[in-house]
């Protein structure tokens, strides 16, 4: 590289080996040594006080029950009662029984909203985003007011007959408990269910009744497909709260009725043995997770 003087007598500019002029560029030593002074703080420090404020809340107390429930023949004495088989039966049937009733009603009641026009739909669709944050034992409580053996369909009965009770006795029975699971689960079924409504094309529905299909073939081979994501997700989200449901069974009074929540609740409360109650906790536990794994799998293959 040589050094070219213009001609005026200015300074000297520096030229390269092609025959061009460099301009002049600032040194930049000083900014490079300054942003390696800085120093950037890992990523695990922000992800440390939520972990641990986790591990505080929820894995410490667990593993305190997991440690209680390794009593030694604590799990054989357990899983060989009939108390926690029967227990066990009853929790399963009343989930599965309760979620296939949510499917369909919701399904239906979804169906009606979305696609039926009559005054106050939209007042009932915004109806259901608040019967949503409605506490369970307050819809088993509506349930006893008018079915219970003191509640107004009885209290009708007995002055219109004049009998002594009402012939409405099944509140108290695994019906009752199915029919205020039903009652209250159905919305979180409905709500994927008109999210998934709302996004459909009309252009297909039209085309399909311009065809000629009828409501029903219409319903089937073209809402259902679309509506199959949002009731996988409804349903097993239903399934896995109904596993768990302890409110419902305590507050309509169905002392034949042994859930496995009502069983912890027997075992640690009114019989005192904690290790017996930690070993139903944990078997609890390993069922909602493991039907919570298979609802990430199902949702998966069906787009959910």
């Amino acid at each position: 590289m040589t050094a070219q003087r213009p001609r005026d007598g200015g300074p000297t500019l520096p030229q390269t080996s092609s025959g061009g002029t460099r301009t002049a560029q600032p040194d930049d030593r000083p900014q490079r040594s300054e942003s390696k002074g800085r120093r950037t703080i890992p990523t695990w420090v922000w992800a440390l006080p939520p972990v641990l404020a986790l591990a505080l809340v929820f894995l410490y107390p667990l593993a305190l029950v997991m440690r209680e429930s390794l009593a030694p023949g604590a799990y054989a004495d357990v899983l060989g009662s009939e108390a926690f088989q029967e227990a066990l039966v009853t929790t399963v049937w009343l989930a599965v029984g309760a979620t296939v009733g949510c499917l369909v009603l919701g399904f239906v009641l979804a169906l009606v909203i979305a696609f039926v026009p009559f005054p106050g739909g939209k007042a009932v669709s915004k109806f259901i985003d608040v019967f949503l944050s409605f506490p369970s034992f307050l819809i088993t409580l509506a349930l006893l007011f008018l079915y219970g053996t003191v509640g107004m369909a009885n209290g009708l009965w007995t002055d219109v007959t004049g009998a002594q009770s009402g012939p409405f006795q099944f509140l108290t029975t695994p019906w009752g408990v199915l029919l205020a699971e039903i009652t209250y689960f159905t919305p979180f079924v409905m709500r994927p269910l008109l999210a998934a409504f709302s996004q459909m094309e009309t252009a297909q529905l039209e085309v399909a009744s311009s065809l000629g299909a009828r409501p029903l073939r219409i319903v089937r081979r073209v809402i259902l497909p679309e509506a199959l994501p949002a009731l996988a997700a409804g349903g097993s989200l239903v399934l896995v709260m109904c596993l768990n449901e302890f409110g419902i069974v305590l507050f309509t009074g169905a002392k034949g009725v042994t859930t496995l929540p009502m069983l912890v609740y027997g075992k640690a409360i009114l019989e005192s043995d904690y290790a017996a109650a930690c070993v139903v906790a944990v078997v609890n536990v390993a069922i909602s997770v493991g039907l919570y794994g298979l609802y990430r799998v199902v949702s998966r293959r069906v787009g959910a």
